[in-house]
């Protein structure tokens, strides 16, 4: 989340969590979506990095966020079932 400061990093991981919860059709509190935002973040930068994909302000960091999101989602449904 480069260039967004702190507060558009909270709001970027209520969105992504958001975003996220309804792609993956589940049902989240605020707080929950929160932390799901934040935690898909650094996984997706860490993937985009590793991708070589370079993302900048408000919409590339959501973007990525989201993505990271996703993945943190799906990962934790592979645990949960088992």
């Amino acid at each position: 989340m480069n260039g967004v400061g702190i507060i558009g990093a909270i709001i970027i991981g209520i969105l992504a969590g958001w975003v996220a919860e309804q792609i993956m059709n589940r049902n989240h509190g605020l707080l929950t979506n929160l932390v799901v935002g934040v935690v898909g973040s650094f996984l997706g930068a860490f993937v985009a990095g590793a991708l070589g994909i370079a993302w900048g302000g408000f919409v590339g960091s959501l973007v990525i966020s989201t993505i990271g999101a996703i993945i943190l989602l799906a990962l934790l449904g592979l645990f949960k079932r088992r």
